[in-house]
């Protein structure tokens, strides 16, 4: 299932809900199909109430509920698109058009967003060497979870850099809860997958690193995400090919099929004697040439940078101009 947050203009303003992306490009709103199933099977007294508990509105409240509510939508969208019923008794929409909503990005503010670097090549490349101690375990950065954008929104160009880059990659949203994870287990923690784009001002974060902490300002200020989540049951993270075009012509190309470790171990790792939470996003780090940093060419004010995976669709970004001061 792909899973989408959606904007929808209302009297009272622009509201937020979590959508099913429908293989025809329309978005059916999991809280409402659920409410009129409810009603009109006649499973519930107050079907709305009992809808907000079990297909809640927020991204982050949904993947709490786990396969529970996957279920619980499925079968109310089944049956509403059986019979063609796109609207509610008092004309709410279940099913919207691709043009009557905006994509967010598919979780707007993650619990925790960590980055972590499992890709050889691209640790190579990046660095002209390879630490022996990446060898020995997943290592991360702890990015900005405020710094979220989404499908179609404008990367903002920070005053403090020269060097704006993209990164091509994938995430994993981990859906339960735990603490010192078996691998064995690990899968069942994880929800899905989306992309994963943290934009990075490549000169100022050479400098933060140079002593041996960071990236800091070099990350923080925009990390792409969407345009969807695909529930892990329907999405193989290692066999989907990874592309990235600037202005449609097409700069990288990849998979994170080779990672040193996979996610069964990074939520192994990440989990000892430390709490996991739904809503935690793991970047699996550059697919190998998967930046500019990597080719030595660089994104300028004006582009739009589309990264693309099978499975999932395209995130795109238009750049913004570069600021003074």
């Amino acid at each position: 299932m792909k899973l989408v947050t959606f904007e929808v203009k209302t009297a009272v303003g622009p509201l937020e809900r979590v959508g099913i992306w429908l293989d025809d490009g329309r978005i059916a709103d999991a809280n409402l199909v659920v409410a009129d199933y409810l009603r009109s099977t006649g499973r519930s007294l107050y079907p709305q109430e009992e809808a907000q508990h079990r297909a809640p509105t927020r991204m982050i409240e949904f993947i709490r509920q786990g396969p529970l509510a996957l279920d619980l939508v499925r079968q109310a969208l089944d049956q509403a698109l059986r019979v063609g019923k796109t609207t509610g008794p008092l004309g709410e929409v279940l099913v919207h058009a691709p043009d009557g909503v905006r994509l967010r990005a598919p979780i707007p503010r993650p619990h925790r967003v960590h980055d972590f670097m499992v890709v050889e090549e691209h640790v190579f490349n990046a660095m002209k060497t390879v630490p022996s101690e990446w060898y020995n375990m997943p290592v991360c950065y702890k990015g900005n979870p405020d710094a979220i954008i989404g499908p179609g929104d404008i990367v903002r160009w920070p005053r403090y850099t020269e060097r704006l880059d993209y990164e091509l990659e994938l995430c994993a949203v981990v859906g339960r809860p735990g603490r010192d994870i078996a691998r064995a287990d690990a899968p069942s923690h994880i929800y899905g997958y989306t992309i994963f784009n943290d934009f990075s001002a490549r000169d100022i974060q050479l400098r933060e690193m140079s002593v041996g902490l960071g990236p800091f300002k070099g990350k923080d200020f925009a990390t792409a995400l969407g345009p969807c989540i695909v529930t892990a049951d329907e999405f193989d993270p290692q066999t989907s090919v990874l592309v990235a075009r600037v202005n449609g012509e097409e700069w990288s190309r990849g998979s994170i099929g080779a990672m040193r470790f996979s996610y069964p171990e990074i939520v192994e790792y990440l989990s000892n004697e430390e709490d996991i939470f739904p809503g935690d996003i793991l970047g699996s780090g550059t697919v190998g040439r998967g930046c500019g940093l990597e080719l030595d060419r660089w994104i300028q004010p004006g582009d739009v940078v589309e990264l693309e995976s099978e499975g999932i669709g395209v995130l795109s970004n238009p750049v913004g101009p570069r600021q003074s001061g």
